[in-house]
């Protein structure tokens, strides 16, 4: 009889299977299938009879399919030293054909083509820790030791005996796969086709064991689509804990441990999916509610489900053969073989997700696989060979794993922080995204090909689309703070238990979750960013986050255009890891002005010197020669996008927690008196009314205290402000270098020729390290004790001491007050800070006289309110001179200023007529609080006044108050300036002018406080 070629064989084997029934009815789910356990002798596999048999010789071995070869293939799932399957398998299935079959010349060249044919320890330990660098994928913890030991070992068994007869070999197929073609068992599958064609010719079955293994498990799953009764799956015993979909009583997944590590199929392993059988998933995988409309996440009950069951169940069990008897496994038929079996059942499983065995499946359809990736249910190395075995095939890889992305979006969507169903989907995004064949990341760039990765803006709302819209804006978007996100409060900041303590628990908790789900996040962009396919659209994407969300940097914005602010701050915590070993050396400075900038940076943005038309003027000068610029490289590029993120991003956030607190503040002052003025409205027609507001300032007020609980947890993470801190001291160090190139070494007074560069930067990179300082001092001050510091306290004594450099007074102002609040007066943890400064070369010798000229240069500033502007500016500045006239090394500066100072005169001036004011001010408070609170005391009097004319006298009362101790404290500062001045030099207060302003002062101002 002529011998039947592989392709002969597959065709008739296909025609007699389609031959069977052709309906596909639905069967309820049957008892899924989990790696079985069968403790295995390690040493040559029994026969069908049980009986060892004789060794074959070697040339039967070649006749079976099977290529002796020197040396384990690179494909070998565990190589001589016994390590773990890894991902880069050089066996591939060109096409991903209902029954895939090579002949053994094929195969051969197959294998010729692979990475290492001959195992060399040198090579091998390369290979496998190439591996670990670039797939993303956990190898099983082993020794050194152990590895030359069981690599040796292997060495001499390998040499011994290389070979497996047929019947050993055709034996641990049944074995692995559970099936039989000579009887039938209650745990096997039996393949009656496949007996039949045995039973009439043994020889023309298969043309070697690759081709046995795909007919046969194409046959088992025939039989369990075309199967409307009998469900071959039944017979087999599930050894492991199945995977259910049993509704648990939270309605969330859940993860049951395994009862005992034996109970496992794989050990733990958290770089991987699954790498036991954590099985028990919810009802809804992914943290979904049950009651959602879709119930996306739950496993479906259908033909599909069967078939993956006991495909990923048979993918299982090749690593617990290899564990049992690793020896045996190692030897590279064996191990040739076991592969086989590996790509085999990735192959079916690739066409089961495809629906080529029951019916297509749709794009959009839920991805069977999704739910086993959410419960970490997939054995080791499962899905890194499903992508390696499909990511050449385009549209066969896009069917399976769009799906799959699409899936987890929607998962993370009904995530929340309220439990830790988060980390799932992202675990799952980031190990996908991980997986790396050669230099390419081929779930990064099906990601980045997506539709929705980047959405064009539709509409004036462009911040808030690009985060409802975009792939990544669903995981980007997961929060604590109580506007993005209410579940959080009402879990954790609810209820009469929460005390302080119990705050500052549930606080580290979630930022621990926080850290736990930024830190995958990173993953994900970082591997996008890696691959050189996808760098261009990751930069593009992250350009469009900073640009369309420019409105967050405006005082009054409409949240429901931009982003949210836990949405920009986990943003901004991707990109400060990103920017982390940056070398400043490599940024350009002239990036915001290069033709090419991702960023939009308006022409109407206020400069730091530059008007529009000097702006104008210098940029087209700069972009006639091209030339100037070099081409942005990615550390110029993700510096700059950093810069601009904490820009919309941490400071909006700190405006809004202060203005909640404000509001809180607020709201405990009107509750406070309406309780105090109850006795007053209780009896009144408006009672109900004032009733009725106390109730809402109430309610209003828990709501507050709640969203400020959760905004403590996400702005005043000290992880996050520290290197905020960082950042901004290499944005410091940036500008610095560009006013004076010999920084470190620099030296006051700058050059008087403004670098054009400087002055055409954006006001707001020297305005947000001056308040996030600001923040920084009064929310949480232990932030400051970092090296970093001392480059912030150059950067403040330089541009207070350079005032010709800023145009805006405002900001020098700004920078003042940073002075102002880490005074020990002020702030005593500041301490080490202020001391730096005083005790700065360049503070010694500049700053008292440069503070006197802004005390003076302040009472002008253009705005409207300059007028009243002016006094807490100089109440600063007094503060601050205070302090410095009590550290010895300022004395010298004081003198020199008192005695010859330019602008020492002019302070003394403005020093008397600010006197003069707040004091008069203060006295006139303190008189109509005194003339109201008289008539308060006459409770017959008071009683006899309208009801609105009491509300009148009682706000007015409330205003007088709150002037006056502002206008006292100013003045006290003011007159104590008086005091430490004429006390040390008494020369200038000795002229004729200031002698008579003295004297009227006095003698105005001393019979009123008698």
């Amino acid at each position: 009889m002529e011998e039947l070629s592989a392709d002969e064989i597959r065709r008739r084997r296909l025609a007699r299977l389609a031959g069977g029934q052709t309906s596909q009815p639905s069967t309820p789910l049957s008892t899924p299938l989990t790696s079985p356990q069968r403790e295995t002798p390690p040493g040559p596999l029994p026969g069908p009879s049980g009986v060892s048999p004789q060794p074959v010789p070697p040339a039967a071995s070649q006749s079976l399919g099977l290529n002796v070869h020197s040396g384990t293939p690179a494909t070998s799932p565990m190589g001589t030293s016994g390590v773990a399957y890894g991902s880069q398998s050089s066996e591939g299935v060109s096409s991903l054909s209902s029954s895939p079959s090579n002949s053994l010349e094929t195969q051969s060249q197959s294998l010729s083509r692979s990475q290492s044919m001959d195992i060399d320890p040198a090579s091998c330990e390369k290979s496998m820790s190439q591996v670990d660098v670039d797939s993303g994928i956990e190898n099983m913890e082993v020794e050194d030791s152990d590895r030359r030991e069981k690599r040796n070992l292997t060495e001499k068994e390998t040499s011994a005996n290389s070979d497996v007869s047929e019947d050993q070999a055709l034996h641990l197929i049944c074995k692995i796969l559970r099936v039989s073609w000579k009887e039938q068992d209650r745990d096997v599958i039996f393949l009656p086709s496949l007996a039949a064609d045995f039973h009439q010719n043994p020889k023309d079955v298969y043309s070697d064991f690759k081709d046995l293994i795909s007919q046969i498990l194409m046959e088992v799953l025939m039989m369990s689509s075309q199967s409307n009764v009998h469900n071959p799956f039944a017979s087999l015993t599930a050894t492991s804990q199945p995977i259910v979909a049993a509704k648990s009583s939270e309605h969330r997944l859940t993860l049951v441990q395994p009862s005992s590590q034996g109970s496992s199929p794989m050990g733990p392993s958290a770089g991987s999916f699954g790498a036991s059988s954590l099985s028990s998933l919810g009802a809804c995988g992914g943290g979904m509610s049950c009651d959602s409309a879709s119930d996306r996440f739950t496993i479906e009950a259908c033909k599909e489900t069967e078939m993956l069951n006991y495909l990923i169940e048979r993918f299982d069990s090749v690593g617990m053969e290899e564990r049992k008897a690793p020896k045996m496994c190692s030897q590279p038929n064996v191990s040739q073989l076991l592969s086989n079996i590996r790509s085999q059942c990735i192959s079916h499983v690739a066409l089961v997700l495809q629906g080529a065995l029951t019916q297509p499946r749709s794009p959009l359809q839920q991805s069977l696989l999704v739910p086993y990736m959410l419960c970490r249910n997939l054995p080791y190395g499962f899905i890194q060979e499903l992508v390696r075995i499909t990511h050449q095939e385009e549209e066969v890889f896009k069917q399976i794993f769009i799906p799959i992305l699409r899936g987890l979006a929607l998962a993370v969507k009904e995530c929340s922080f309220d439990s830790d169903n988060f980390k799932f989907p992202l675990m799952a995004l980031a190990e996908l995204c991980e997986i790396k064949f050669g230099k390419t990341h081929p779930v990064c760039n099906l990601a980045t090909s997506l539709p929705l990765w980047c959405p064009k803006p539709l509409s004036p709302g462009c911040g808030r689309e690009i985060q409802r819209l975009s792939y990544l804006g669903a995981f980007f978007g997961l929060s604590v703070f109580a506007e993005d996100d209410i579940k959080v409060g009402d879990k954790y900041f609810s209820g009469p238990a929460i005390t302080m303590e119990n705050t500052r628990v549930v606080s580290q908790s979630l930022q621990h979750y926080l850290e736990s789900a930024r830190g995958d996040l990173f993953k994900v962009l970082h591997n996008i960013l890696l691959n050189g396919e996808t760098r261009e659209l990751a930069l593009n994407y992250m350009a469009a986050l900073v640009n369309y969300n420019v409105k967050k940097a405006q005082m009054q914005t409409d949240d429901k255009l931009v982003s949210t602010d836990g949405f920009m701050l986990n943003f901004l915590w991707v990109l400060q890891q990103l920017s982390m070993k940056i070398k400043l050396d490599t940024v350009d400075p002239y990036y915001i002005f290069h033709p090419r900038c991702r960023l939009g940076v308006s022409l109407e943005e206020t400069r730091l010197k530059a008007t529009m038309e000097e702006l104008k003027s210098w940029m087209a000068e700069l972009h006639e020669d091209p030339s100037k610029f070099s081409e942005p490289k990615f550390p110029t590029e993700c510096f700059f996008l950093t810069l601009h993120t904490h820009h919309l991003s941490i400071l909006p956030c700190c405006r809004r927690y202060i203005r909640r607190l404000r509001a809180i503040r607020e709201l405990n002052r009107t509750v406070e008196e309406l309780k105090n003025s109850e006795s007053q409205w209780k009896d009144s027609p408006l009672a109900s009314r004032h009733r009725e507001m106390l109730k809402r300032c109430k309610t209003q007020l828990k709501k507050l205290v709640r969203a400020k609980a959760c905004a403590d947890v996400g702005l005043l993470d000290e992880n996050l402000l520290r290197r905020s801190l960082q950042f901004y001291s290499t944005v410091i160090q940036l500008i610095l270098r560009m006013v004076d190139p010999a920084y470190p070494n620099i030296t006051l007074p700058l050059n008087p020729e403004i670098p054009k560069s400087f002055a055409a930067l954006p006001e707001f990179y020297v305005e947000d390290v001056a308040e996030f300082l600001l923040f920084v001092v009064q929310y949480s001050p232990q932030v400051l004790y970092e090296p970093c510091v001392q480059d912030v306290v150059t950067f403040l004594v330089v541009f207070i001491c350079s005032q010709h450099y800023i145009r805006n007074p405002y900001l020098i102002a700004k920078l003042v007050e940073v002075l102002f609040v880490t005074n020990p007066a002020v702030q005593p943890r500041t301490q080490r800070f202020s001391e730096m400064m005083e005790n700065h070369p360049l503070s010694i010798k500049h700053l008292v006289p440069a503070l006197m000229k802004f005390y003076t240069d302040v009472e002008h500033t253009g705005a409207t309110s300059e007028f009243y502007d002016k006094f807490t500016i100089r109440y600063h500045i007094s503060t601050i001179f205070k302090s410095l006239w009590q550290n010895i090394a300022h004395h010298g500066t004081f003198m020199e200023e008192f005695n010859s100072g330019k602008q020492f005169v002019r302070y003394i001036n403005m020093l008397i007529n600010d006197t003069t004011f707040l004091l008069d001010e203060s006295l006139e408070s303190l008189k109509r609080i005194h003339e109201v609170q008289e008539e308060m005391k006459n409770k017959e009097q008071w009683d006899q006044l309208p009801r609105e004319q009491q509300q009148s006298r009682q706000s007015q009362l409330t205003q007088d108050e709150r002037v006056s101790r502002s206008y006292l404290a100013l003045a006290t500062e003011t007159v104590e300036m008086f005091h430490i001045l004429t006390k040390q030099v008494q020369k200038p207060f000795l002229r004729p002018v200031s002698v008579a302003a003295s004297s009227a002062r006095s003698t105005r101002f001393i019979p009123c406080i008698k």
